[in-house]
């Protein structure tokens, strides 16, 4: 639990940047309002003298010198008599009312006594709480050092505050913290932490680094290390910066046994009052100036302004400026060097001397300039930035600009460098930057006077010292490739005489031998009189570009190759297919029985699969029926699946059953092509029986539909086909009815990217038992128009009906 302090509202106002800039327009308009009232006692005092010139019968100086003589006799100042004066002798309704006024105050007094009694109850309730810190404050003035200071605050001020142990920490320039006094804490766990290194996470350091400082309910809610965090772990703890006129010494850190409760808004102040208490002992650079009082330059100061008249960046020195109850309310430009540039165009004498929000209101704003001066001043710090930008409002003008900002504090005063950036200086830099990216040079050729110049990267381009004399453009054709010169000539042809920009290719060779591409852009310029005089123009090195793309157009050739290659593979596996298994075939029909099948070929022609299916009347009045789908695409996977569909034909003539075929033709796939993978499913119909014996190596089971209902069929063991030499597969016997569909069919019909196998099945099977009853050949065509596959696979169905 952390709870922040409670300042009351005008307190926490003036402590934001926002709030001292409205405190810095509210001071203004009081000196403005002073300066009305000044003016108009000054006329009130002249009125008043007119009236004794015209009483007394005397000059107006005997008028003032009376005027003067009877005020200070009557103890009041010369514009309270000249009120009197001028009242008596108008005599108006301005005096009535005074005395009725006064008249109503005298009732008034009963009721102002009241509110006197109840306010001196209220403040009863805290006067121990300023007895005790006036007690600790007396006695931390009497200490000869911080120990002391710490043992007196935590005696005298926090004990009764149901505190333990106090610490204080005094803060470095570069952001380390060592401890100058402690009390309640143990003597080893003090010297262990007798300093803290910059930049490392501690309660003491949150709380420097928080302007409102770290309440924490309980040390278990942070994991932050701390003093004594061992000998009080569930206790409450307190971080204050100890600081005095906006600069932070250090930090003042408390520690509670228990868990501590928000506190009431008078121990937030006692607490916040021993931090700055704190501060006053902390601080070594001397005493401050009085009260409201402008702070003269420092030793330090003088120092700072030689030191930033020998810089060569812009650089002002600021100063504190103190508002009249000693806070910090804003900084004073105490001088400006002579390389310093206004981004409003100010001279410096304006700025020199002048409150720093009173020049640049806008630096609350947006860049937070003074928040960062300010955190600078109170820590030592120093902050830099890289391209921040500043706002500054001038004539109700917001002018912007950016700049590199360096912050630093020596002694009592702040050193503020910032180098508004040069955006000529800098789109020259990023010029530059881009010509040597581009490996571009540039060139101007006076053909009046025969000067040339190139710039640096023109020389690098020739391979030339930049000593050498540069080449003229003509001269052009003698330094390139023999094969370019008549291109180099009609380039020159047609800016020297036709006077027209023009562009060219050649191959420059160097002194080095070394062959460059070259691109050169060049445009002519004309002189009032329409005459030729100057050639301008740029080389551009596009070798690089030359060599990608001969490399390019070298594979975009290999490619094609491929490409053809590929596609001439393809065609072959997919007219192999085709003469074996056309993708529509009529129904297979037998007395008591209907076969149809169909075949889907992959939509994507390099994707020819090796899905098969086979549907024959063997001798002994059978029929086989099998769908299988060898693992793989391409040319390797229609041959294996040839293999195997034939295989399986001749095999089937043997009078074996399901489990047996498929463990023969598992021998097949593992020794005689090439050691392929391939799932299938072989069934054997009794049209006499109306039975199915079937068997299954890892292909899906097929789906029996009958009636309004459909289901797959019981699995049984069956491992794929030429995974192992050996292996055995089990096969079952179904009774089939009148009017029973049998689907067999290949995992292309279903599969999906996003889906499981289990629920592509359930969606299947729901397409099937809604269909209404209809033709074998319709109802495969409707399974493939309804099927949800996104694989791009081919997509073999058998399907049987019982007549």
């Amino acid at each position: 639990m952390t709870f922040p302090e409670t300042p009351s509202e005008p307190e926490a106002a003036e402590t934001t940047p926002v709030g001292r800039l409205a405190a810095t327009v509210a001071r203004l308009r009081r000196e403005v309002h002073a300066a009305h009232a000044e003016a108009e006692g000054r006329a009130l005092i002249e009125l008043a003298k007119g009236i004794l010139v015209e009483r007394l019968g005397c000059g107006p100086a005997q008028a003032a010198r009376q005027l003067d003589e009877l005020a200070e006799q009557a103890g009041q100042t010369p514009l309270e008599l000249a009120v009197e004066v001028i009242g008596k002798a108008a005599r108006d309704r301005v005096s009535e009312v005074t005395e009725v006024f006064l008249a109503h105050a005298a009732g008034a007094e009963a009721r102002q006594a009241r509110q006197a009694r109840e306010a001196r109850e209220a403040r009863d309730e805290t006067t121990a709480v300023r007895l005790r810190l006036r007690t600790a404050e007396s006695r931390a003035l009497a200490a000869d050092d911080t120990q002391a200071v710490a043992d007196s605050l935590l005696q005298h001020a926090l004990q009764p505050l149901g505190a333990v142990a106090v610490a204080i920490w005094a803060a470095g320039s570069d952001g380390s913290l060592t401890l100058a006094g402690s009390a309640g804490f143990s003597s080893a766990e003090a010297a262990r932490w007798r300093y803290v290194p910059p930049d490392v996470a501690t309660v003491a350091r949150r709380g420097l680094m928080d302007r409102t400082g770290l309440w924490i309910g309980s040390l278990s809610e942070t994991p932050l290390p701390t003093l004594g965090r061992r000998q009080y772990p569930g206790g409450g703890r307190v971080a204050l910066p100890a600081g005095v006129a906006g600069r932070v010494h250090g930090v003042l850190e408390i520690a509670w046994p228990g868990v501590l409760e928000p506190q009431p808004p008078q121990v937030v102040r006692q607490v916040e009052a021993l931090a700055e208490l704190c501060a006053h002992t902390l601080e070594t650079s001397g005493d401050r100036e009085g009260a409201g009082a402008e702070p003269r330059p420092l030793p330090d100061a003088l120092e700072l302004m030689d030191l930033a008249d020998g810089l060569h960046d812009p650089a002002l020195v600021l100063v504190p400026h103190l508002d009249e109850e000693g806070r910090l309310a804003d900084f004073r430009i105490q001088h400006v060097n002579s390389r310093f540039l206004d981004p409003a165009g100010r001279p410096r004498a304006v700025i020199s001397g002048a409150l720093l929000l009173e020049t640049y209101p806008m630096a609350v704003g947006e860049s937070e300039l003074f928040q960062r001066i300010e955190r600078v001043y109170a820590t030592g710090e120093p902050y830099r930035a890289h391209r921040m930008n500043l706002t500054a409002l001038v004539d109700q003008v917001r002018l912007a600009a950016v700049a590199d900002i360096s912050i630093s504090r020596h002694g009592s005063s702040v050193l503020l460098i910032w180098r508004i950036e040069d955006e000529t200086a800098r789109l020259a830099a990023l010029l530059q930057h881009a010509q040597r990216l581009g490996r571009i040079g540039g060139f101007e050729e006076n053909l009046l006077t025969g000067e040339i110049t190139w710039n640096g990267q023109l020389f690098d381009l020739y391979g030339r010292p930049q000593s050498s004399t540069p080449v003229p453009l003509e001269e052009l054709p003698a330094h390139a490739h023999p094969d370019d010169s008549t291109g180099l000539r009609r380039f020159l042809r047609t800016v020297l005489h036709h006077r027209r920009p023009a562009s060219v290719a050649f191959r420059l060779q160097r002194p080095d031998g070394i062959t460059r591409h070259i691109r050169l852009v060049a445009e002519p310029v004309l002189d009032t009189d329409g005459r030729l005089f100057v050639v301008r123009g740029a080389y551009q090195d596009i070798s690089a570009q030359h060599w990608t793309e001969v490399a390019l157009a070298a594979t975009r050739d290999r490619l094609a190759h491929s490409e053809q290659e590929a596609s001439e593979h393809s065609r072959l596996a997919l007219q192999l297919q085709h003469a074996i298994m056309p993708p529509a075939q009529g129904p297979l029909r037998i007395p008591g029985l209907e076969v149809a099948v169909r075949y889907r070929p992959a939509e994507t022609e390099n994707l020819v699969g090796g899905d098969w299916y086979d549907t024959v009347v063997l001798p002994s009045g059978l029929i086989l029926l099998c769908v299988g789908d060898v693992a793989g695409h391409g040319i390797e996977a229609a041959t294996s699946m040839v293999v195997l569909r034939n295989a399986l034909r001749g095999l089937a003539v043997t009078g074996a059953g399901p489990g047996q075929l498929l463990s023969w033709l598992n021998l097949v796939a593992h020794h005689l092509t090439g050691a392929v993978t391939a799932t299938a499913v072989c069934a054997l119909y009794d049209p006499e029986r109306r039975t199915l014996r079937w068997a299954r190596a890892g292909h899906l089971p097929p789906v029996l539909v009958r009636g309004t209902e459909a289901a797959p069929l019981p699995l049984v063991k069956g491992l794929l086909l030429g995974a192992v030499p050996e292996t055995p597969y089990d096969e079952e016997e179904i009774q089939l009815a009148v009017d029973d569909t049998l689907l067999m069919y290949t995992d292309g019909l279903i599969e999906r990217r996003d889906l499981s196998v289990e629920e592509s099945l359930t969606q299947l099977l729901t397409t099937a038992r809604t269909a209404a009853p209809t033709a074998l050949d319709q109802q495969l065509d409707r399974l493939l128009t309804y099927s949800r596959s996104d694989t791009d696979d081919d997509t073999c169905v058998v399907g049987l009906r019982v007549a």
